[in-house]
C-alpha cells in the first residue's frame, strides 16, 4: 500500500524535526517535505504535491490560515492545523475549520522528547490518516472576515488627511502577493526605463526579496533595488521592499524617500501593502499612481481607498489575469479602484495616467 505523503510548515525546525519523526514512525505515512513558512512551503510543494498538509498558525512571512484560504481555493488539499495558538485563542480553532482544515491540534511546546512516545502522538497520526481519506472540495475565494483582532495600517502609520501632489514627481505603488512575482516581472518590462519611480510591496521572505530584485535589476530596463533607509527615490529606479519589515514613503522638502519600520504584522503581513500604500497617499497624494495585482487575501485593499481619495489614480489587475483573485477582489469592493484591467493593459494605463496628470 502507497504511503500517505505529509508535508509540514512550521516555523520552529525543532517542531519540524519532532513532527517529522513522530510521522515516520508510522509505517502508512511519510514525510514528502518539510518548510519554515508558507511562500517556501510553495514552492516545494509544487514539485511534488502531498496528500495531507500539517500546518502552523503563527508564522513571521504569512499566516497560517491566510495559506489554508489560498489551498483551499486554489489546490484543495486535506490540512490539519497544528498550534499552539488555537489553546490561547479557541476562536482560531473556529476560524480555521471555517476556511477548511479537517482538523485543529494543539502543538506541544515543553519537554518535546517526552511527546514522542505520549499518547498525544497518536492523535496526530489518526488525524492524518482521516484527513487522507477526506474528500476535500474547492472552496469559493474566502473573505478577510476573521475571528481574531487584525492590525490595520494604524499599528504603524496614523491615519492622516491625504495630501495634495506636490507637481514635482510622480510616484508608482504596487501591492501583489500569491502570482505577484511573475506579474510584477511583466509589469516592469512593459515599462519604460525612464519611468517615475516605482515602489513595490511583495509578500516574501527576506532573504528572498534582495534575489528577487537581483533578478528583476538582470531582466528588466529599470534600475531594481532592494529597499534601503533613506534611499531618494528617482525616475527609472524600482524599489522593492524588504521582507520583515515596513516600507513607506516620505516626503521631504520636494524630495519623496523611503522609510523602513519594524513592528507588527498588518493585514497579516509584514511588510505591507496597507501600510505602503497609505504613505503614498499621504507623502505623494493625487502625484501617486497605486497597482493591485494577483495574491491572496485583502492587503492593500485599505490602503488603496485611501489612495483613491487623496486624488491618485488607482488600477486593478482583473480576475481573467490572476493567479489569485484575492487583493485586487477586495479593493474593488472597497471602492477604491478606478480601472480594472488584464496584466498586459496595466502598463499602458499607468503610462497614459502619467502623461495625463
Amino acid at each position: 500500500m502507497k504511503p500517505i505523503n505529509v508535508f509540514i510548515v512550521d516555523d520552529s525546525a525543532v517542531m519540524r524535526q519532532v513532527l517529522g519523526e513522530v510521522i515516520e514512525q508510522d509505517p502508512q505515512l511519510t514525510v514528502c517535505g518539510a518548510a519554515p513558512d508558507p511562500l517556501i512551503a510553495q514552492r516545494k510543494m509544487n514539485k511534488q504535491w502531498p496528500d495531507v498538509i500539517v500546518l502552523d498558525i503563527a508564522m513571521p512571512k504569512m499566516d497560517g490560515i491566510a495559506f489554508l484560504r489560498q489551498i483551499m481555493s486554489t489546490q484543495p488539499t486535506p490540512t490539519i492545523i497544528c498550534s499552539a495558538k488555537t489553546e490561547e485563542n479557541p476562536q482560531l480553532s473556529l476560524e480555521a475549520l471555517s476556511s477548511g482544515a479537517i482538523e485543529v491540534i494543539n502543538k506541544p511546546q515543553h519537554q518535546l522528547n517526552d511527546y514522542l512516545h505520549s499518547q498525544q502522538v497518536q492523535s496526530i497520526l489518526n488525524a492524518i490518516k482521516h484527513a487522507a481519506k477526506v474528500k476535500v472540495k474547492q472552496l469559493k475565494y474566502l473573505g478577510s472576515e476573521s475571528y481574531r483582532t487584525k492590525q490595520n495600517a494604524d499599528a504603524i502609520l496614523d491615519y492622516e488627511l491625504c495630501a495634495k501632489g506636490s507637481g514635482a514627481m510622480k510616484v508608482i505603488v504596487i501591492g501583489a502577493s500569491t502570482g505577484g512575482t511573475e506579474a510584477v516581472r511583466q509589469f516592469l518590462s512593459q515599462t519604460s526605463s525612464n519611468t517615475a519611480p516605482i515602489v513595490v510591496v511583495q509578500h516574501m521572505p527576506e532573504k528572498f526579496t534582495r534575489a528577487f530584485a537581483k533578478r528583476l535589476d538582470d531582466e528588466v530596463a529599470q534600475h531594481v533595488v532592494e529597499a534601503e533607509q533613506g534611499m531618494q527615490l528617482q525616475t527609472g529606479w524600482v524599489y522593492i521592499a524588504p521582507g520583515s519589515i515596513h516600507t513607506m514613503i516620505k516626503r521631504i522638502n520636494d524630495g519623496y524617500y523611503l522609510e523602513l519600520k519594524d513592528g507588527p504584522l498588518v493585514s497579516r503581513h509584514k511588510p505591507s501593502v496597507d501600510v505602503l500604500f497609505r504613505s503614498a497617499a499621504q507623502a505623494v497624494g493625487e502625484d501617486a499612481i497605486g497597482v493591485i495585482l494577483t495574491g491572496m487575501g485583502d492587503d492593500g485593499a485599505q490602503g488603496m481607498l485611501e489612495l483613491h481619495q487623496s486624488g491618485a489614480s488607482t488600477f486593478a489587475q482583473n480576475v481573467e489575469s490572476c493567479l489569485v483573485y484575492g487583493m485586487p477582489k477586495e479593493a474593488v469592493e472597497k471602492g477604491g479602484v478606478s480601472g480594472v484591467y488584464a496584466l498586459e493593459l496595466l502598463p499602458y494605463q499607468v503610462r497614459k495616467s502619467l502623461e495625463t496628470r
